[in-house]
């Protein structure tokens, strides 16, 4: 039972460091207001971290201005070079806008067989249009094609002098 008085002093001491620690966490839990701003600090904080977050990743997928601007000048520049190509592709997608908005039914009771005669008209145009599209792609490839051959057979034939022409200045 005689027990070390070093031994209790030290049980002493860590019963006070706990105590001390209890009472802290007490205290801390009693300090209701203190609580709610370290809890609103905290939501705030992870707030502010979102949203950071979100501008980072929107800030890295938005083109640059000067992109944009490329861009713009690469569009008009299209435009100027194929004003048909342009009002061809407008009218296709106007055409298909209208195909995709249903017609109501005043629509169908006034202008019904009429809409119906128009819409196979274009139809048919618009086949049309493609068939001759169609040709003068081939057509265009074709003489790329050729042009691509003829372009070549000059290179042989190029290739072929300079070989000539070296072989006669060596020898």
């Amino acid at each position: 039972m005689g027990e070390d008085p070093r031994t209790i002093q030290q049980q002493v001491e860590q019963t006070r460091e706990r105590m001390g620690d209890t009472v802290e966490a007490l205290a801390y839990k009693a300090d209701v207001k203190t609580r709610a701003k370290d809890n609103v600090s905290e939501k705030t904080g992870k707030v502010k971290e979102f949203f950071s977050g979100a501008a980072d990743s929107v800030n890295e997928s938005t083109p640059s201005t000067g992109d944009v601007k490329q861009a713009a000048r690469k569009g008009a520049g299209l435009a100027k070079e194929n004003p048909l190509g342009l009002a061809i592709g407008a009218v296709a997608i106007g055409f298909l806008g209208g195909l995709l908005v249903p017609a109501s039914r005043i629509e169908n009771e006034k202008i019904g067989p009429v809409a119906d005669q128009v819409k196979g008209q274009i139809g048919e145009a618009a086949q049309t249009v493609a068939e001759h599209g169609k040709e003068a792609a081939q057509e265009a490839a074709q003489a790329a094609t050729q042009a691509v051959k003829e372009t070549g057979q000059e290179h042989v034939e190029q290739a072929k002098d300079d070989v000539t022409q070296q072989v006669g200045s060596t020898s």
